[in-house]
C-alpha cells in the first residue's frame, strides 16, 4: 500500500506535551476530532493511557499514542522528539501545555518550588519548542502553540515564580514568532484566564470567569486555524491584560494576590 492509499498517512500530525488533563487533554480530543494523529505526552501514565483509549473508542481509529515523559527531564527531550517524529512520519503542530503551580504562601520563599515551576513551565517549553523550531525552520512549515497565562502579564505578590515562568514563556514565544514567521512557521501564544483544571483547584480555585478546558480548546483551535499570534481565553481577559499593563507597581504592592 502506498502512502497516498493509507488513510492515516494523510492526516496532519501533532505532539501535545502535557496532555493528561486540563487544556492539554481537551485539546487532544479537539485535534483528534479535527483529523489529527496525535503523540500525547505526560508524566501520569494511567491518565495518559485512559485518554488515548477514550479517543480511540470515540473515533474508532488508533490515532493517539501515549509517551510517558517528565518535562523537567531535559536530557530525554531530543531523543524522544526524534523517536516521535519517526513514529509519526512527520510533524505539523507542537503544543506545549505542561505546567505546575504549587501553592506559595505570601511569606514563603521556597527555591525548590521556584525551580520546579521554572523547569516545567519555562525550561521544558524552551527545550521542546526548540526541537520543533529546528525542524520547522528546515521544512519551512509547521505550527507551534504555547499555553501561557494571564499571570505572565505582570509581577504580583502571589506566587512570583509562576508569574516569572509565564512572563518568560511569553517573551520566548514572541521571539520564536519573530524569528520563524519569515520561514512560514506559525507561533501562537495562548493566555488563559481561569480554567477549571487541577492547576486552578490546587491554587485555591476561583469564583468568576471560570471556563471549561473544552471552551479553551475550542478557542485555541480557532486561533490555530486563523493563524493568530496571541489570544486570551476567554477573550474578555484581553481587556484585563491591557489594564494590568498600565497599573502602577505601587498598586500591586498593596494587593494580597
Amino acid at each position: 500500500m502506498t502512502q497516498t492509499e493509507h488513510p492515516l498517512l494523510t492526516r496532519p500530525r501533532a505532539i501535545i506535551v502535557g496532555a493528561s488533563s486540563g487544556i492539554g487533554a481537551a485539546l487532544a480530543y479537539k485535534l483528534a476530532r479535527e483529523g489529527y494523529t496525535l503523540a500525547l505526552l505526560a508524566r501520569r501514565e494511567d491518565k495518559l493511557n485512559a485518554l488515548c483509549a477514550a479517543i480511540h473508542q470515540e473515533l474508532g481509529q488508533n490515532i493517539a499514542q501515549a509517551y510517558v515523559h517528565d518535562a523537567s527531564q531535559f536530557d530525554q527531550i531530543a531523543p524522544l522528539f526524534q523517536k516521535i517524529i519517526a513514529d509519526l512520519g512527520q510533524l505539523d503542530l507542537l503544543v506545549y501545555a505542561s505546567a505546575t503551580m504549587p501553592g506559595v504562601d505570601i511569606a514563603e520563599y521556597n527555591f525548590e518550588k521556584d525551580r520546579q515551576m521554572i523547569e516545567v513551565n519555562l525550561l521544558g517549553a524552551m527545550a521542546w519548542l526548540d526541537q520543533a523550531a529546528t525542524l520547522f525552520d528546515t521544512t519551512g512549515s509547521g505550527q507551534i502553540v504555547g499555553i501561557s497565562s494571564i499571570a505572565g502579564e505582570r509581577g504580583r505578590v502571589g506566587n512570583p515564580p509562576y508569574h516569572t515562568s509565564k512572563a518568560g514563556m511569553n517573551t520566548y514565544l514572541e521571539s520564536l514568532r519573530n524569528r520563524l514567521t519569515r520561514k512560514g512557521v506559525h507561533v501562537l501564544t495562548v493566555k488563559p484566564g481561569y480554567v477549571d483544571t487541577e492547576l486552578l483547584q490546587a491554587a485555591g480555585g476561583a469564583n468568576f470567569w471560570v471556563i471549561s478546558p473544552e471552551q479553551a480548546a475550542d478557542d485555541i483551535w480557532k486561533a490555530i486555524r486563523k493563524r493568530k499570534q496571541v489570544i486570551f481565553t476567554p477573550a474578555r481577559w484581553r481587556l484585563v491584560g491591557l489594564i494590568l499593563q498600565h497599573i502602577p507597581s505601587v498598586i500591586f504592592r498593596r494587593l494580597s494576590f
